[in-house]
């Protein structure tokens, strides 16, 4: 009798060891796909507010007052910086980049003064450019203003089918998440089946019945929850150690977010399943029992 008690033991101890470690991997990569999407969101802000608008002066703008309008601009509801770039400094860059002065053939400086306009992530898109673009053309201070648009449609919309497939795999993913839990908790809670008849036979409710169950069943989807947490916690310190410019993408709310939903899908789906397995059984009849 003692030795089938630790046979018996032992068999539930490895299924509760198999039944964490499968909840783990579940737990894992639905923790990666929370955290790619909350991630695409600021990753989509941030593309957008490094795409500029050159506000080019005219020349009769002087640096005081270009620094005044810098001021101006910065102060409008759709911008997030500007940048003043003098004629001097234009020239410089471009001296730089060409390999050569253009001012020494030409007798002048053929570079204009400009203000670099980075928009918030709300105003990057081809219907507000216009109406900003518009509206900063009226100034006389400015001679034009410049923007890539067919940029920025391409980036809005290789942005919306990322998010698009995100989504897809979101789903696709926790309906597989949820048939691989549920199969492993059923096929943990079958092995006790006829302990489930039994007690059912000896009168206890059904809730006095499930209580072991979905306890064990909670405690199994927190310590899941708290391995697959650590594993993604190790990912995202070799992420940033590889490339520390993430942070401007990942930030510390992105973590807890992820953090928070590994343990509520891990509690959640754990006890779902469970309560879902053993009310199967607690439906059938002895005769069932011994069919399946």
């Amino acid at each position: 009798m003692g030795k089938r008690r630790k046979i018996t033991g032992s068999r539930h101890g490895l299924q509760v060891v198999t039944l964490c470690i499968s909840t783990t991997m579940v737990l894992v990569l639905l923790g990666l796909l929370v955290f790619f999407v909350l991630s695409a969101r600021n990753l989509s802000a941030y593309v957008r507010e490094n795409l500029t608008v050159t506000v080019m002066l005219s020349d009769s703008v002087t640096d005081a007052q270009a620094v005044r309008m810098r001021g101006e601009l910065a102060a409008r509801r759709y911008t997030r910086g500007a940048d003043y770039i003098s004629k001097e400094q234009a020239q410089r860059e471009q001296a730089a980049a060409m390999g050569a002065d253009p001012s020494e053939f030409l007798g002048f400086n053929p570079f204009s003064a400009t203000l670099e306009l980075r928009l918030k992530a709300d105003y990057a898109n081809r219907d507000s450019l216009r109406w900003i673009s518009a509206g900063l053309k009226k100034d006389p201070r400015v001679a034009d203003v410049a923007y890539q648009e067919d940029l920025m449609d391409a980036v809005n919309e290789n942005l919306s089918k990322f998010s698009m497939v995100l989504l897809a795999l979101a789903l696709l993913l926790a309906c597989v998440s949820f048939s691989l839990v549920n199969s492993t908790v059923r096929l943990s809670v079958y092995s006790r089946r006829f302990r489930i008849h039994t007690m059912k036979l000896v009168g206890a409710s059904w809730g006095f019945i499930r209580r072991p169950f979905l306890r064990s069943a909670v405690g199994i989807g927190i310590v899941a929850a708290m391995l697959a947490c650590c594993v993604l916690g190790g990912l995202a310190y070799l992420l940033y150690a590889y490339e520390p410019g993430i942070v401007a993408v990942v930030t510390w709310r992105e973590l807890a977010a992820t953090g928070v939903a590994v343990f509520v899908f891990g509690v959640v789906i754990m006890a779902f399943c469970s309560c879902v397995s053993v009310n199967k059984f607690l439906r059938m009849s002895a005769g069932e029992l011994y069919k399946i």
